[in-house]
């Protein structure tokens, strides 16, 4: 277990060091997302971040490489795989004043084996012509036959929506998400397949009126000029619970892997993804929302509407993964209605 002490405010004050180290990192996140970070940690401190990107299977890969992994450190997505890390075996602990401070208890694990550094909102993405504004309120209203052969989503088997599934879990029980989540294939208005950005596009053609997504599509499809026009075609909305619980959410985060060479350096590099100026990079390139105290998300961001985001801790989520998975596949929700 790695521990630091930090004799620090929640801002982050980085001095070049005597000399410059490194840190070796799997990523999950786009090379393109995340120069801009490694950029200003190399400024910051004078460490170089060797980044590989790995698309899927990280956590398999630090398995299979064992001892052997010249891992340091994990940065990616989804409170899922987050988990599946830790599960593993493959993640240490760390202790950080800083990290503490700059990330709410929510955002990080228990035993501080990940944390969170920034979140993003499950919502969902209405038509601007056939829904009208405040029509859906909570992910509960899904299931509601009115929305019968109208709604378009991804696979029920991905981690996002197994992310949702399981929150609907933690906050209405087994039997009432099973029920839930048959009604919601009930309205499908087709099989799931494709990306969260493949519904929206759904939308556009008349194929459907509402879908669910991730938020930072929308600034993703807004500066992809074949994708604009899907994206002023809708509208975001964010549900929340009916037992008042805000918007479901779910984070990019970052571990220490068990048996890092270069422990100082990871410690540096995810100590700086907590302050305010990667924050502030991170919310402007990839569009999603800060979590450090005081930090506030892009222009773009902020005009799509407030959200309030669920403030159950991520880790009660996780753990009805499993369950959420089983119930999918009972209600064999990818057959669609």
């Amino acid at each position: 277990m790695l521990r630091t002490a930090v004799l620090a405010t929640t801002a982050l004050t980085i001095a070049t060091p005597a000399f410059a180290g490194e840190v070796n990192v799997y990523s999950y996140r786009q090379p393109e997302l995340i120069q801009p970070l490694i950029d200003g940690f190399q400024d910051a401190t004078g460490h170089t971040a060797n980044v590989v990107y790995i698309d899927k299977g990280i956590t398999e890969r630090l398995v299979a490489e064992g001892a052997r992994s010249p891992a340091d450190m994990i940065f990616t997505v989804d409170i899922a795989r987050l988990s599946e890390a830790k599960d593993a075996g493959v993640l240490q602990t760390v202790e950080s004043d800083l990290l503490t401070a700059n990330i709410p208890d929510a955002m990080r694990d228990d035993d501080n084996q990940w944390f969170g550094v920034t979140t993003r909102a499950r919502i969902v993405y209405a038509s601007k012509d056939r829904v009208a504004e405040g029509e859906i309120t909570t992910y509960e209203d899904l299931a509601d036959p009115k929305w019968k052969g109208r709604i378009c989503t991804r696979s029920g088997t991905h981690d996002y929506t197994i992310g949702l599934v399981s929150a609907v879990i933690e906050h209405n029980g087994l039997e009432a998400t099973k029920t839930w989540l048959e009604g919601v294939k009930a309205n499908l208005a087709k099989a799931p397949e494709g990306n969260d950005r493949a519904q929206v596009k759904s939308i556009w053609a008349g194929e459907c009126d509402i879908s669910l997504g991730n938020t930072y599509y929308m600034g993703a499809m807004l500066a992809d000029p074949e994708q604009t026009e899907w994206a002023n075609s809708v509208r975001i909305e964010f549900p929340t619970f009916a037992d008042g619980a805000g918007t479901h959410v779910n984070v990019s985060g970052v571990a220490m892997v068990k048996g890092a060479s270069n422990e100082a350096e990871a410690l540096a590099f995810m100590e700086y993804l907590s302050s305010p100026e990667a924050q502030t990079i991170y919310a402007n390139v990839v569009n999603e929302y800060p979590v450090a105290p005081g930090s506030k998300p892009s222009d773009l961001v902020a005009s799509w509407g407030e959200l309030t985001p669920d403030a159950t801790d991520l880790t009660a989520i996780a753990s009805h993964r499993a369950e959420a998975l089983k119930l999918v596949e009972q209600v064999d929700f990818d057959s669609g209605s």
